[in-house]
């Protein structure tokens, strides 16, 4: 009985499903398909593109049939190729640029310590400055000072002179009442080795790191000169060159009196020359 109502209700669950699923709604039409019944229309394609699209049919009939015009051309074109080529005329192609060179401003030149202008960079062998000044005159207690003529030198020289000018400058209205009208040098740039020698060191002249100097002119009128001043009288003015020197040693590197040797009897050697371990030891002679 129970194998019986089992068959029974196999036979009846087929049926009914498939009742179930006719009776189930289909889903909604894709809102893309009536789209594209109404879809908006393409815009009209460009003047530009629609001429082509014109002449194109003639240029290709017209390259099948070649017109005289260009049956002309291409006997001229022959023609010419037979012919030995003309010379060129262009222009020789220019010589590359120089690697460019790199320049410093000087604060001592912005500043109004000196009165100086740029050179361009030196090269001579190994001497040389990357960014030379040509200085005429310093600036000292509130004056302009000229140098009795323009020396090529260094940053570090043109910031150290004008400070030791103007102690020598302060020296003499303190004990002569006169003061520096002018600054009398020699030796700045220079390329050759210390003293002149055929072999050595090269000097800090040739790096326009050093000047010598000669002298100065006072506003009294007096000339006063390392040679014979150094080692003269006080009227020759000893007292002021012995000073010159002291505060010189304050102010640079190496300072090279007449007491220092014979090359030096006529001249004052300043420079700011790297002296010890760590370039902080002075020579002053």
């Amino acid at each position: 009985m129970l194998n019986r109502a089992l068959l029974i209700a196999l036979l009846l669950v087929p049926p009914a499903v498939a009742m179930a699923a006719n009776n189930i709604p289909l889903p909604r039409e894709r809102p893309a398909a009536t789209a594209a019944k109404d879809a908006v229309p393409l815009p009209r394609e460009r003047p530009a593109q629609m001429e082509s699209s014109s002449e194109a049919p003639t240029t290709a009939s017209s390259s099948e049939a070649p017109s005289s015009s260009s049956s002309a051309s291409a006997e001229t074109s022959s023609a010419s190729s037979s012919e030995p080529p003309a010379s060129s005329s262009e222009p020789p192609a220019e010589p590359a640029a120089p690697p460019r060179d790199y320049q410093v401003a000087c604060p001592a030149v912005m500043e109004g310590k000196v009165t100086a202008k740029s050179l361009p960079p030196i090269h001579e062998g190994q001497c040389g400055i990357q960014s030379p000044l040509a200085v005429s005159a310093i600036s000292a207690n509130g004056r302009s000072i000229p140098l009795n003529a323009t020396v090529t030198t260094d940053c570090g020289m043109a910031s150290a002179f004008p400070d030791w000018i103007a102690e020598v400058d302060s020296y003499l209205f303190a004990h002569d009442k006169t003061r520096i009208k002018r600054i009398e040098l020699s030796t700045n740039y220079e390329c050759r080795n210390v003293d002149h020698a055929k072999t050595g060191n090269l000097s800090f002249h040739s790096f326009a790191d050093a000047l010598d100097v000669m002298g100065f002119v006072l506003e009294d009128g007096r000339s006063i000169a390392i040679d014979p001043g150094f080692n003269g009288t006080p009227e020759q003015g000893r007292d002021i060159l012995h000073f010159a020197r002291d505060a010189a040693c304050t102010h640079f590197m190496t300072v090279l009196s007449p007491d220092a040797d014979s090359f030096h009897q006529n001249n004052m050697h300043l420079d700011l020359a790297c002296h010890g371990k760590m370039c902080t030891t002075r020579l002053c002679q």
